[in-house]
């Protein structure tokens, strides 16, 4: 297919497709005269994940390049491709200066780490402050013992175990995509896309709750004890 045909099937203008093609992105196609050239499926399918990682991510170029080129090494395994997408994503401001090196973010450090080595994950010891997940964490509970919030271990335990479960809802949905380019931007899209469906509910969940707790008819509305 031309380009022209190509900007058709996958909506995006041509500027945007030649833009992607000086970038790297999106590989050169087939050369047919001086001035056109031919792109097949393949490039339609490296489009959409372009796509997804710069318009529903929010990736920067150069974030963006490292995924696609992860997703070309053939000495990665998948999980490692997978994992270079999602870290690719964006996870929140880093501490400041003062931040990173106050005795409030180690404490919480410290939290997180115990965190983990109680779920038994391994995450810490090998990934630590290189995973942007990890210090997203370390900085949201660091932030909460700053404001006194409850933070303990006990406190973001059953945070953890919910969060595991939905990984496995993640991973079934990834899942049915077969091939790995498809996964690749499958988990770019879900992770992003999911995240305000997650923050709905919660809050919906939360009503839901306060209702039987505190509504009218409840038993704490009437005085009386909730059962056991």
């Amino acid at each position: 297919m031309r380009l022209a045909e190509l900007s058709r099937r996958s909506g995006v203008p041509t500027a945007t497709i030649k833009y992607y093609l000086r970038e790297g992105l999106l590989p050169p196609g087939r050369r047919v005269t001086a001035t056109q050239a031919e792109y097949d499926d393949a490039h339609l399918k490296r489009l959409r994940l372009v796509r997804a990682l710069i318009q529903v991510g929010r990736v920067p170029i150069a974030s963006a390049r490292e995924v696609l080129t992860a997703l070309e090494d053939e000495s990665l395994d998948h999980n490692s491709r997978l994992g270079t997408a999602v870290w690719a994503l964006p996870h929140g401001p880093e501490p400041t200066g003062e931040e990173a090196a106050d005795e409030t973010r180690a404490a919480a450090r410290r939290t997180v780490d115990a965190l983990l080595a109680r779920l038994g994950w391994e995450f810490a010891e090998e990934y630590g402050d290189e995973s942007p997940a990890h210090r997203m964490l370390v900085t949201a509970v660091g932030t909460l013992a700053r404001l006194g919030y409850p933070c303990a271990v006990e406190d973001l335990a059953p945070y953890a175990r919910a969060g595991r479960q939905l990984a496995v809802t993640d991973l079934d949905l990834i899942e049915r995509y077969d091939s790995p380019e498809a996964q690749l931007e499958a988990a770019v899209a879900l992770t992003v896309l999911y995240e305000p469906v997650l923050l709905a509910l919660r809050r919906m969940a939360q009503t839901e709750e306060s209702n039987r707790r505190y509504g009218q008819g409840s038993p704490q509305a009437c005085g009386g004890v909730p059962d056991a």
